[in-house]
C-alpha cells in the first residue's frame, strides 16, 4: 500500500492565491548551502524555516532554529491538526524558482523527526512532478502537485520510500512547497 495521500485543491484557488502572494512577498528567502557527498554546494532552491521557538531541525548538515510563527503558517498548522489530527511544530518552505530548481532522491529521516516521520506538504504555484520510489522493489509513482494541493506523507513514507522533485525545463514559473513536520527535542 502506498503511504501517500494526494488531496487535490485542498485549498481553494482564492485561499491558495492569498497564501502564495504572502509567501512570495517575504524577504527572508535564502539559498542555503548543504553538504552532499563530502562537499558543500548551494541548495537547488530557496528556503525559509519557521517553528516553535528554540526547536532545531538539521538536514544535509544545515541547522535551522524556530523563532515562532507568522499568522498564515500558524493557521495552516492548526488546520492540519484539526482536519487530520496531525500535529506539526515546524515548516520548511521551499521556493522552486522555475523548472531548473529541483531536489534529487532523498528521504526526510533526520533523527529529530522520530522513527517514522509524517510530513504534510502543501503546494502553491506551478504544478510540479513529485516522484516517489519504494525501496523494496524500486517501484515508482508520480504525483502532479498543483496549486492548493496537499500531500500527506504517512507512515513508512520516510523509512521505506524516497522522493524527488525532478527538473522540468519547460516550467518557467515558481512553485512554493510548505513541508510541515513534528520535530522532537534530542
Amino acid at each position: 500500500m502506498i503511504p501517500f495521500t494526494h488531496l487535490k485543491d485542498w485549498l481553494s484557488a482564492a485561499e491558495a492565491d492569498a497564501v502564495l502572494a504572502k509567501l512570495e512577498a517575504r524577504n527572508d528567502w535564502t539559498q542555503g548551502r548543504i553538504r552532499m557527498f563530502g562537499r558543500e554546494i548551494p541548495e537547488p532552491r530557496l528556503t525559509f524555516f519557521e517553528g516553535d521557538p528554540g526547536l532545531r531541525y538539521t538536514y544535509a548538515h544545515r541547522s535551522l532554529e524556530g523563532q515562532g510563527w507568522t499568522p498564515e503558517l500558524e493557521a495552516l498548522r492548526d488546520r492540519f491538526a484539526r482536519d487530520f489530527g496531525i500535529k506539526t511544530n515546524t515548516v520548511l518552505a521551499n521556493l522552486y524558482r522555475d523548472g531548473q530548481d529541483s531536489m534529487g532522491w532523498h528521504r526526510d529521516d533526520e533523527p529529530e523527526l522520530g522513527p517514522d516521520p509524517l510530513v504534510v506538504s502543501l503546494s502553491l504555484g506551478a504544478t510540479r512532478d513529485f516522484d516517489v520510489r519504494r525501496d523494496a522493489d524500486k517501484w515508482t509513482h508520480r504525483f502532479a502537485l498543483g496549486h492548493g494541493d496537499l500531500l500527506l506523507m504517512g507512515s513508512e513514507s520516510q523509512t521505506q520510500w524516497t522522493h524527488s522533485i525532478p527538473k522540468r525545463i519547460k516550467i518557467s514559473s515558481l512553485r512554493i512547497n510548505l513541508t510541515f513536520r513534528q520535530v522532537f527535542g534530542l
